[in-house]
């Protein structure tokens, strides 16, 4: 028989390795929520338990020491009323004939004389432990050739008798122990409890939470389509699945009009890029004739303004957009901005026979980017001289009220500032779409513009926190800026501000 070969370095270092990625195995494994989870259900369920079975324990046994002090100073005060009454004669026969009743059978008696011999009873002799009277004893007693327990109490009488009173706990004793053997059980029954329970909960967490990752997987990997799975029990997972979900969707929509835009830059500006060469191509060829060739770079250039003016309108909607631009803000007065802006349009709308009529109060204090609002105005009002008939009427108003959109804040108010036209007006399809990148209307095909006018204001009315809503009307188009007033600007100033504006009563005639 040979000795077995001694392992090699090889497979020391081997089950090294076995040990040391075990031992990761199980620390990572610690490391996962979901097995947290789980530890953390298990011991609470567990400590639990245990609380609540020793409490059942210690009030069982509680509750078995009282009927025995009881038992035992009920029958002390009887019989201590009987010596009183009857004296020692009457206290020996009352022993006896509650021994002979057999009224209980785990009662104790002894009752003896100053030399310590027995005058009734069921005990052989006085116990040699009980030294002091009105204490406590617990005791080894031997009853009909049987061991048990007793608790007794002593008590002295008169002419230096003694009385002994005492229950036989053996029952109670077996009981007690019943109670620990049955709550231990039951301690192991809920720990095994707690412990499945524990993987149940590491289960459904790690189902839950693997499906999300499935999920989230296929999404990193181009399937932009899928969302997140709800189970419909509305509980914290779905919460958040919800908000993944709508995040989803919103990444969705913004890569959508990327793709919208990229096509619509593709679209708006081959035209004038290939009308620009054009004119430079044919100043290349009228090269000998000054007045053509300037002609020709003239329109070339203003081609090219027009690519870059568009280029510098979406930078500054991306940069609203991503709010870059609050350095500015400051509390100024809105009616002198639109005046300005109505005294600079006014030789425009009158070259082509339109009343620009202003209804403005005397003062709405705002807190803001004036230039922002400035723009956002004017491309307002830029689109309403635009495409209003000659002879047509534009107004531009400012009315302040409640905010009826935010009914938590009663002491919100806000300033609405309306561009109304009576022009050709926009379908609910439009309208919906109005506010796109580089979207324009059938109807407007045939007018100057890029299609970034409305966007543009739509970011700025984001940007200051309010609502850009359009109105059919009959004919025509109102446009609502609705900005939110500085807090600080309470009811009585805002009326003050308002209460001789006739836009207080003034209306659109919507549809």
């Amino acid at each position: 028989m040979t000795d077995p070969t001694p392992p090699s370095d090889g497979h020391r270092r081997s089950r090294r390795r076995f040990s040391l990625a075990a031992l990761r195995h199980h620390i990572g494994g610690l490391r996962s929520a979901g097995v947290r989870f789980a530890l953390g259900y298990a011991v609470l369920f567990w400590v639990s338990a245990v609380l609540f079975l020793s409490v059942i324990w210690w009030g069982t046994a509680e509750l078995i020491e009282r009927q025995v002090e009881a038992s035992v100073a009920a029958d002390a005060r009887a019989l201590s009323e009987r010596w009183t009454d009857g004296g020692l004669s009457a206290l020996a026969l009352t022993i006896e004939d509650r021994l002979e009743d057999n009224v209980d059978d785990d009662a104790l008696y002894l009752l003896v004389d100053r030399n310590g011999v027995r005058v009734a009873g069921n005990l052989p002799s006085w116990p040699e432990a009980v030294a002091m009277s009105n204490v406590w004893y617990q005791l080894t007693i031997r009853r009909a050739g049987v061991r048990g327990i007793a608790e007794v109490q002593g008590f002295d009488l008169p002419r230096g008798y003694r009385l002994l009173v005492g229950r036989d706990v053996r029952d109670r004793t077996a009981l007690r122990h019943l109670l620990t053997d049955t709550l231990l059980w039951a301690w192991v029954v809920i720990t095994a409890l707690a412990l499945l329970g524990a993987l149940l909960v590491r289960k459904m967490f790690r189902r839950m939470v693997s499906s999300i990752a499935r999920t989230t997987s296929a999404i990193a990997h181009g399937d932009m389509h899928r969302r997140m799975p709800l189970s419909g029990r509305g509980d914290e997972l779905d919460e958040v699945s919800e908000a993944i979900n709508e995040m989803l969707d919103r990444i969705a929509r913004l890569m959508d009009g990327v793709k919208q835009v990229s096509n619509a830059i593709a679209h708006d500006l081959r035209t004038p890029i290939t009308r620009a060469r054009a004119q430079l191509e044919y100043a290349a060829l009228h090269a000998h004739d000054e007045g053509t060739l300037r002609a020709a770079i003239e329109e070339g250039v203003n081609d090219l303004d027009n690519i870059t003016a568009v280029f510098e309108a979406l930078l500054r909607i991306a940069q609203i957009e991503a709010g870059a631009r609050r350095s500015a803000f400051a509390t100024f007065d809105l009616v002198p901005v639109l005046q300005d802006i109505v005294e600079l349009y006014e030789p425009l709308a009158d070259e082509q026979d339109i009343r620009l009529v202003p209804r403005l109060p005397e003062q709405v204090k705002f807190y803001g980017d004036r230039s922002m609002i400035q723009q956002a105005v004017s491309n307002l009002i830029d689109n309403a001289l635009k495409f209003s008939p000659q002879g047509g009427e534009v107004t531009i108003a400012i009315a302040t009220g409640p905010d009826l959109l935010h009914e938590d804040r009663p002491d919100a108010r806000v300033a609405t500032i309306t561009v109304s036209d009576e022009g050709i007006g926009m379908s609910e399809a439009d309208i919906e779409r109005a506010s796109e990148r580089f979207f324009r209307a059938n109807a407007a095909r045939n007018t100057p513009g890029s299609g970034l006018g409305l966007s543009l204001v739509q970011a700025i009315v984001q940007l200051h926190g309010g609502t850009l809503r359009y109105i059919r009307r009959e004919p025509g188009l109102s446009v609502r800026m609705t900005l939110p007033l500085p807090q600080e600007a309470s009811k009585n100033e805002v009326a003050d501000m308002t209460q001789d504006s006739p836009t207080s009563h003034a209306h659109d005639k919507e549809t």
